[in-house]
């Protein structure tokens, strides 16, 4: 994903494509001090934003030949997201919660962040718990449980809200059943 990101920024420094090639029209190969010089001057006349449009003055049998990018090859930001949507999944993030395009309705956004809270955050939560609640049995010295208070947690406000409608419509049901079905104290 960064090597994405460097090549995108390196092709929009040049323009978004190779700008071209200098081809030597002479007999044979140029000479290696005329090469070097001319790699200089390239370097030290040409690159960089203050250079950006500068015609290139030619001589001694060279010549230019512009070169471009088929629109398959530029098609970066594609990868991009690509990358991105893997690393994300890989995490246990549902990509559109990470801006990446696609069908980001607000239905489909809620359940994505619904399922990422149900899926991986609540997990690592309670394995946390869970190892906090170990380690602080030998100092205290007793059994000590931690918990994580996921009531407090809105986006899983609207499955509570449903839950506490199915409590309150089960007449069959005790008010101590509905408590333990809720998972609260007796």
């Amino acid at each position: 994903h960064n090597a994405s990101a460097d090549w995108a920024k390196a092709l929009i420094d040049n323009s978004a494509k190779p700008s071209g090639a200098l081809v030597y029209g002479g007999h044979g190969r140029m000479p290696p001090d005329q090469f070097d010089a001319l790699k200089a001057e390239l370097e030290g006349m040409y690159s960089g934003a203050a250079n950006a449009g500068r015609p290139l003055l030619l001589e001694g049998g060279l010549d230019w030949r512009p070169m471009s990018l088929s629109p398959a090859e530029m098609d970066f930001l594609q990868a991009r997201h690509g990358a991105a949507r893997e690393i994300a999944l890989a995490l246990g993030v549902p990509p559109m919660l990470i801006g990446i395009p696609g069908d980001n309705t607000y239905s489909n956004y809620k359940e994505a962040n619904l399922a990422f809270w149900r899926m991986t955050v609540l997990p690592l939560v309670q394995k946390m718990a869970a190892a906090l609640s170990a380690w602080l049995d030998v100092p205290f010295g007793a059994e000590v449980e931690v918990r994580a208070d996921i009531d407090r947690v809105p986006a899983l406000s609207a499955e509570r809200d449903a839950l506490w409608a199915r409590l309150e419509g089960a007449s069959f049901a005790t008010g101590e059943e509905k408590r333990k079905l809720a998972g609260l104290q007796p």
